[in-house]
């Protein structure tokens, strides 16, 4: 059997309903292994749950793709809304599902009926033909795109060592994203364990430390290959009797590989579990969907509501005909005659100016490397009441600098670095002369008494520096690793400790900081391993410690230890740091801790309290065996262990305090400030811990000086739940910061209730939030206020938010590209969000609105000429104008200069980004209302009435002269009300108009069959034409003129 190598796995789902970044702690995982030659494995974990499917176990056999008893899906992304086949009725069905298209198609299809024909087919279905062809080339043209940025990220090329197959076995290099789901088999490092970024899946950057399984990482990497590469299967049911004994292993999260990760350093070699849509970063993330703006479902209504009109109009007209004859047919003639009352040529307008926008987006060169990915609803950015966003790689860098060292009577800033510098090496200095000159450790001279751990006199500054440094230096998880720069190999670097090939990796950023400082002030760490510590001093002597025991931090504990022998006295020293709620009852009294933790926490720094305790020999000794002890219990093993650990945390020295700042995104705290003065409420949604969140809050000034921040407990039942809701009801004007497990039980019992409450405050912030709370956060929001929602991140845990929000903005940064593929914008920095939101959001939705009331304002008109028409002429439904002079009209005679709207703009950007408030006034949605709309259907009543019934009376003898001077009174109306309508003048407006004027004058020659060319070339037309015109426009000209005299907009007063 040593001959035949295979690997058997057995898997159950992950379930994901209720975990948050990794699975469950209590699935059932153990892997057993013979080791006859080379091994063969039987893994059993729990497979995740797709949602659709039921859990059920999975076989997956390397190099017998053929034996498989399920099908796996394609490692591939998939950000398209359609695929080749659904393409095409999928943007229809999209088109056709709301009424406005719908009445369109109906209107067209009604034109095959020879009884309802009022014209040539061409006057319904080329307009209608043209409405589809834009939409289905814009949807087409973001489709490809979307292919293309997928294909990108799918063309990725990996080394996979089984010959077919989707699962089986793949080797990934450093500085490589894991391409799937993933066992850890085994690495090169010599350490035996690598390090990886998980920033897709939980948003953070730092690095997670995971383990390869026991038993594969102890093979020769050769032979891992060859188990993986193997097409056979090994049966043990008959075991040899000199083949090695099973071998159980139990397998947690740290022997896992998550797709989307990238290795640190070595190679690493895996199994691969999950694929495509099952990996779990594609699970935390919803389908794309289509979204529709609300300024198009406002579209919508209004078009609901003339259509309601167009039958009553019609009713009216078959009415006053005392419905004879054929009354049924004449309602349907007169809905036919009518339908121009709601304007087919509003979509088109509409799409063509989001295309419009989109490019203005594009070309800002005040916000370089924007994209519109999705241009459907970039009126949308115009009018966001909540702005939810991730923290880190958005508000933050995720780059921590060290800020602050304070000892208690004295405090170090950057500015003085270099006089802790000065100290170390001082310490170190008459260290080595001590040693040349032949004192013992035990015995001090006086220089250097103050060194002595157990003295307790008065210690010299120096002596407190280096004890405080030493502790930074030691108390960390950080592990230094040692890379080829191209002059020195990886293994010389390692020998030497080559600084310029040193590169620190941790699981959390503030780590490193605070090791890269210890570096810059002379006490630097070099190596380590999970036994020992290396540190070099100023003058190069290696100092070597063991480490004896790691107490790890864990979000309830909020603080880490070790204890560690220093290997040249001997002295065994217990290490802690931590947040300061939990150090002040640790360490010994003093009266300058919490004063200075709140000022420095004031200034937006982290805050971690460092203590020491020294052991003797034998004090140790007891500690590690009640250790062990507890570790072996099987009862309330967690709570006899911090039982244990706690009767060493008392009565620590107090050493100093480190205060590290995460460095923030470039101007985002002016940018918070501009988005809150426009009336946009900030909601910060983060992964991290519940300290670390509320101090880039307060950095950032999301959370003003003067107000007060509200942390909201941590409940665990309804009746704490209950109880803390009542307690934050009567805070008023104060920022609330929760935890995802608090927010968690709130919403199963007291969704309404805490929405309400969370909805006035000024700011919140979320921390430890899954991303499927961060979606139904925004999901709640919608549903509960029915305010529009902008949701902007960077990693791919912000993926399902960024979807569910009305309008989702995607930062392109170290976290990847997953959230700016995912996104309907992206963007390169979180302050371009500012002028996204403040110019092109405000301009995109004030031009929309301008643009449709008049397109409807145009169309009422015609239909309001028309209505007149047929009530004058004993309610015949004759239609007033027919063929090109119907299409002429919504086309080359007015649709450039209505199209130019789409420029205007009522104050510069610079205006705009100064003046936030000015944002504040579209919240309420007053550019297109049911008061605007009133106000052009009026205008649309009156100037067709007053042109209709001018031309009926001013016409001579003929029928075409009515034709002549209505609908040339029609062209300069609708030519005036736009430059009536215009606020600034772009020189495209001009072109745009004259352009037009100029096609009508030339056209009438060719139109002779509807209009009589010699007519108009007299001079009562042109007097009876002006005089109309003049009638129609000029009031509307007096009435503007007075407005703006008396109540002028906000904008105008800046302006003037």
């Amino acid at each position: 059997a040593s001959d035949e190598l295979g690997l058997h796995f057995s898997m159950h789902r992950f379930l994901e309903s209720k975990t948050r970044t990794h699975p469950s702690p209590h699935c059932c995982r153990h892997i057993s292994s013979t080791t006859a030659g080379l091994p063969s494995f039987e893994h059993v974990v729990c497979l995740r749950c797709c949602g659709r499917r039921d859990p059920r176990p999975r076989t997956v056999w390397l190099g017998h793709p053929e034996k498989r008893d399920q099908r796996y899906p394609r490692n591939v992304i998939n950000n398209q809304k359609y695929n080749f086949f659904t393409f095409l009725p999928g943007v229809l069905f999209n088109q056709f599902k709301y009424f406005f298209n719908l009445y369109f198609l109906l209107l067209a299809c009604s034109q095959f009926v020879v009884e309802m024909r009022l014209g040539a087919l061409y006057t319904y279905w080329v307009p209608l033909g043209f409405v589809l062809a834009v939409t289905v080339i814009r949807e087409a043209t973001e489709e490809i795109r979307c292919y293309m940025r997928d294909k990108e990220v799918n063309s990725q090329i990996y080394s996979k060592l089984t010959a077919r197959g989707r699962l089986g076995g793949s080797s990934v290099p450093a500085n490589q994203r894991v391409p799937a789901d993933m066992i850890f088999l085994r690495t090169s490092e010599k350490n035996g364990s690598c390090f990886l970024r998980t920033d897709q899946l939980d948003g953070e950057t730092d690095w997670k430390l995971r383990l390869p399984v026991t038993c594969t990482q102890r093979l020769p990497t050769a032979s891992v290959k060859t188990l993986l590469k193997c097409g056979c299967l090994t049966v043990c049911q008959n075991i040899s009797e000199d083949s090695d004994p099973p071998v159980n292993e139990s397998l947690s999260i740290e022997n896992t590989l998550w797709a989307s990760t990238v290795i640190a350093s070595g190679t690493v070699v895996g199994v691969v579990l999950y694929t495509g849509r099952e990996l779990r970063s594609v699970m935390n993330t919803s389908n794309p969907r289509s979204k529709i703006g609300l300024f198009d479902l406002e579209v919508n209504c209004l078009t609901k509501i003339l259509f309601g009109a167009l039958v009553v109009v019609s009713l009216v007209m078959v009415a006053l005909q005392h419905f004879a004859g054929r009354w049924y047919l004449q309602i349907i003639r007169f809905l036919l005659l009518f339908s121009n009352i709601i304007p087919i040529s509003l979509r088109v307008n509409l799409d063509m100016g989001k295309i419009v926008y989109s490019w203005v987006i594009r070309r800002d060169s005040k916000i370089p490397g924007t994209v519109v990915r999705s241009s459907t609803i970039p009126e949308q950015l115009g009018r966001i009441s909540y702005l939810l966003t991730d923290k880190t790689g958005t508000l933050t860098q995720n780059e921590m600098v060290f800020k602050r060292l304070h000892l208690g009577t004295v405090a170090y800033g950057l500015d003085s670095m270099d006089e802790v510098q000065s100290h170390i090496f001082s310490i170190y200095t008459m260290l080595t002369q001590c040693s040349e000159l032949g004192f013992s450790h035990h015995i001090d001279p006086p220089a250097v008494k103050g060194l002595n751990l157990a003295t307790k006199v008065r210690k010299t500054m120096s002596s407190r520096v280096h004890e405080a440094v030493k502790a930074i230096a030691l108390c960390h998880n950080v592990t230094p690793v040692y890379e080829s720069n191209g002059v020195t190999d990886q293994a010389e670097a390692e020998r030497h400790y080559e600084d310029s090939c040193r590169v620190y990796q941790a699981s959390s950023p503030d780590e490193v900081a605070l090791v890269q400082w210890t570096e810059s002030v002379g006490l630097t760490l070099v190596g380590r391993d999970q036994s020992s510590v290396q540190l070099r001093t100023p003058g190069g002597h290696i100092l070597n410690f063991t480490i004896l025991q790691i107490f790890p931090f864990t979000y309830e504990s909020k603080r880490m230890g070790i204890i560690v022998r220093d290997e040249s006295t001997g002295e065994i020293t217990f290490y802690m740091k931590g947040a300061d709620v939990v150090m002040a009852g640790i360490v010994q009294y003093n009266d300058w801790l919490e004063e200075e933790c709140g000022n420095m926490a004031r200034e937006g720094l982290r805050v971690l309290v460092v203590a020491k305790k020294s052991l003797t020999e034998e004090q140790y000794q007891d500690f590690e065996a009640r250790y062990v002890q507890a570790k072996l219990s099987v009862h309330d093993r967690s709570l006899k262990v911090a039982t244990v650990i706690e009767s060493l945390e008392m009565e620590m020295e107090l050493l100093c305090l480190t205060g590290v700042e995460d460095q923030l995104q470039t101007d985002v705290r002016p940018t918070l400030e501009t988005l809150r003065n426009a009336g946009i409420k900030v909601w910060m949604l983060t992964g991290d811990k519940l300290e670390t969140a509320t101090c880039t809050a307060k950095n950032a000034h999301l959370v003003t000086r003067t107000q007060d921040i509200h942390i909201f407990r941590l409940v665990t039942n309804r009746g704490e739940a209950h109880l803390e809701l009542n307690a934050f009801r009567r805070k008023h004007d104060c920022a609330l910061v929760i935890s995802g497990d608090s927010l968690e039980m709130c919403l199963k019992y007291y969704e309404c209730e805490f929405m309400e409450l969370a909805c006035q405050c000024p700011a919140v912030v979320c921390c430890r939030c899954a991303p499927t709370q961060k979606a139904q956060i925004v999901r709640l929001l919608q549903e509960r206020t029915g305010k529009l929602t902008c949701a902007v991140g960077d990693g791919g845990n912000d993926v399902s938010m960024i979807q569910e929000a009305d309008c989702g903005v995607g930062v392109e940064g170290k976290e990847g590209k997953q959230a700016s593929l995912a996104a309907d914008f992206s963007i390169t920095q979180f302050k371009h969000l500012g002028r996204l939101l403040m110019v092109h959001g405000r301009n995109s939705y004030k031009r929309s609105a301008a643009l449709s009331q008049f397109v409807i304002h145009r169309s009422l008109c015609i239909s309001t000429m028309q209505a007149v028409f047929s009530s004058v002429f004993y309610f015949a439904s004759v239609p007033l104008y027919q063929g090109f002079l119907i299409i002429g009209y919504s086309t080359i005679y007015t649709m450039f200069p209505v199209f130019s709207l789409v420029l205007d703009k009522d104050v510069k950007s610079e205006v705009a980004m100064l003046y936030p408030e000015l944002y504040k006034d579209l919240l309420k949605g007053r550019p297109l209302s049911y008061k605007t709309f009133l106000i052009w259907v009026l205008i649309s009543i009156y100037q067709g009435s007053i042109i209709m019934y001018g031309a009926l009376l001013l016409f001579e003898s003929e029928f075409v002269h009515i034709v002549a001077i209505s609908f040339t009174s029609l062209i300069l109306t609708e030519l005036l009300m736009v430059a009536l309508t215009i606020q600034t003048w772009h020189w495209l407006m001009i072109v745009a108009e004259l352009l037009s004027l100029s096609c009508y004058i030339a056209s009438l020659v060719f139109l002779h069959e509807f209009i009589d060319v010699y007519f108009i070339a007299t001079l009562s037309f042109l007097w009876k034409v002006t005089v109309i015109t003049l009638v129609s426009c000029l009031p509307l000209y007096v009435l503007k003129y007075l407005r703006r005299r008396f109540s002028p907009p906000s904008y105008s007063k800046l302006t003037s």
